[in-house]
Formats: structure tokens, C-alpha cells, sequence
């Protein structure tokens, strides 16, 4: 385990950096439907007898809410202890540190769609400030989009009307009951205005463009000096976190609309907290360096073998004796191969 130092709003904090050998790797995780579930997102379609043995994560309200399965909770200690893992969500700061995740507690913590990064559970000001700037010039304001909301919907259909760290806002909306038409409509409105629309679950989202979990993921693995960055998620919101390198997706290959797919991209065919397990599992095992990585064997890349050829050296050029000799036993098998006329 090696220590890299990241500097937060004028304040030196030590930062966990896990280490391969030659690779220091850092793990975002999304954490909802990814990394933790709720009781409706289990999906425990095993017999009861068969089922996991269930870990409570997070209580509101003197309830218990959010669950992740032990062999889960197993791997993701061996995780935290060996690599920067970052907590990577659109939840509030709020929200995030209800969670008790378990191992050793994340140096960096990415909250409300990379509006905030929290340095030892402080919000980083600086970064925060960059990206309130950014919104401003880029998007149109929070009220704007609010006030379109509360234009169009209808209590016949809306639950509950939410803003979130005064960044993006959220309605709780009865699926059932959603007008066909509404949110497309309402995402070319926003789209015009420099922000996206999504429906998640229950949830539809309006969120700035330039408010994205990738830039705050890249920011933290300059920070901490990593070279290998792994993420997990869930579509499609949450897709552009796994863009910064190669990427975890519980749940079906297809989505509504989207397929999802790419060379980086590994889609677990489990759904509920059972591919929670796996996502732990494969960044794991994708955090160590494979045979057809440029990190494999980097260490004595240069090394000779002892006692034998090395199988990096390059082979020698053929001579003119060698060529000839190849020649001849060419022509000899085609003598041999070539039909009898006679």
C-alpha cells in the first residue's frame, strides 16, 4: 500500500492509492442499484431457502433501506483496502452519509452527479465552485427549469417535486400514469437549454450537461496519480461515469431504447443484488493486470529469463542459407501435392 497526497481547499489530506504491480487503480462505483439495493430493487427471484444472506447499509428514519449481500460486502473491504475506491453518485451529500459502506471508509466520495467531492467527508470548495461557474455560462438556470416543471405536470401524476443541492431537479412520478408524450417533450425543451432528461425508476431527472460524474472522477484520479480507473453503473444515466475507462453495467444489455455496448463495457447478466456481488467480484478481478495488458509482466519486462530464451527477445533475421533452405522444402511439397498426369 502506497500513500499519494492530494491537496483540498488550502488542506493536505493522505489519500489510499491502491497498487498492482506497476498500476495504481482507482475504483467509481455508483452505488443505487449498483453496489447497494432497496427492498423493491432485490429482485431475490431464488427460492427463499436459496437466498443470500442480506447486509443493512443505510437507515432513514429509524428504518432499515438499503442492503448488500455478504459475500458483496467481503469483497468490497478487500477492494477498499487495496485501491482508491470513490463512492460515485447522484445522491446529496445528504443522502451519501446515511450509507455505512463496509472496509475502510473512501478518501474521495463523488456526490450530486459530480457537483460535489468529498475529501475525507468534506466537501472540496474549490471544486465546487468551478463547476457552479461552469453551469452558469453554459446552461440555463435552475429556476427556468423548475418553473417548466411546475407548468406542466399534474398531481394526478407527480408525487413529489425535489432539488437537489441546488444544482438539478427530480420528480417522483407514477410511471403508470406518465403522459405518453410528456417527456419527450420536456426532454427537447431542456435540451435546447443546455440539459438532459432522463427517467429512472420512478425518478425523472433534469440535470445540467456539464454536470457529470466522469469530470469529477477524472479530477480525482489526477489528484491521487492513478494510471488504471475501473468503473460500475447503471444504465443510461449513469453510463458516462464508466467512460473514463473500462466499465461494469448490471442489468440487461438492452434498456428502453439503448443498447448498450463498447470494448470497455462488461453488462452482468444479473439483475438486483445479485449483480451487486458481481460487480464487486469484477473489479476485482479486472483491477489485476490480464496476460494481453501492457501491465502484465511490466516488472521484469525487461528481465532476462534465467535458464532459458527469453520469450521477449526478438527472433533473429533469416540468413541467405536459411531462405534457400526454405525455398527447397517448398518446392518439395509441391512437387508432392501436384497431381499425376500420367
Amino acid at each position: 500500500m502506497s500513500e499519494s497526497t492530494a491537496t483540498s481547499t488550502g488542506t493536505t489530506t493522505s489519500a489510499r492509492t491502491g497498487t498492482g504491480r506497476g498500476t495504481k487503480t482507482l475504483v467509481a462505483s455508483d452505488l443505487d442499484r449498483t453496489l447497494i439495493y432497496s427492498t423493491a430493487a432485490l429482485a431475490l427471484g431464488m427460492p427463499d431457502a436459496q437466498a443470500p444472506r442480506l447486509l443493512c447499509v443505510e437507515v432513514h428514519e429509524s428504518k432499515p433501506l438499503s442492503y448488500m449481500t455478504e459475500d458483496a460486502a467481503d469483497l468490497l473491504a478487500r477492494l477498499t483496502a487495496e485501491t482508491v475506491f470513490v463512492p460515485t453518485t447522484t445522491r446529496t451529500r445528504k443522502q451519501y452519509q446515511r450509507i455505512q459502506l463496509p472496509g475502510t471508509a473512501p478518501a474521495y466520495a463523488i456526490c450530486a452527479n459530480g457537483g460535489h467531492i468529498l475529501v475525507d467527508g468534506v466537501s472540496d470548495r474549490d471544486w465546487h465552485e468551478s463547476v457552479v461557474r461552469r453551469l452558469a455560462d453554459e446552461c440555463a438556470p435552475l429556476s427556468e427549469i423548475r418553473a417548466y416543471l411546475t407548468a406542466t405536470t399534474d398531481l394526478s401524476w407527480v408525487r413529489k417535486h425535489r432539488v437537489a443541492e441546488d444544482l438539478f431537479a427530480y420528480l417522483v412520478v407514477e410511471r403508470e400514469r406518465l403522459p405518453a408524450d410528456w417527456l419527450a417533450r420536456f426532454a427537447d425543451w431542456a435540451g435546447d437549454r443546455g440539459w438532459t432528461v432522463s427517467l429512472q425508476g420512478r425518478k425523472v431527472y433534469a440535470v445540467p450537461k456539464p454536470l457529470t460524474k466522469s469530470a469529477a472522477v477524472r479530477e480525482v484520479a489526477r489528484r491521487t496519480g492513478t494510471t488504471l480507473t475501473l468503473a460500475a453503473g447503471t444504465p443510461p444515466r449513469r453510463r458516462p461515469a464508466a467512460r473514463r475507462g473500462p466499465g461494469l453495467a448490471p442489468g440487461p444489455r438492452r434498456t428502453g431504447r439503448q443498447r448498450l455496448d463498447g470494448p470497455h463495457l462488461d453488462v452482468l447478466a444479473e439483475r438486483g443484488v445479485a449483480a451487486g456481488r458481481r460487480s464487486s467480484a469484477a473489479s476485482e478481478r479486472r483491477r489485476r493486470p490480464s496476460r494481453s495488458s501492457p501491465h502484465h509482466n511490466s516488472h521484469r519486462r525487461h528481465r532476462p529469463a534465467r535458464g532459458r530464451r527469453s520469450r521477449f527477445r526478438r527472433r533473429p533475421r533469416p540468413t541467405a542459407a536459411s531462405r534457400c533452405r526454405r525455398a527447397r522444402r517448398g518446392r518439395r511439397r509441391e512437387r508432392r501435392t501436384r497431381p499425376w498426369d500420367g
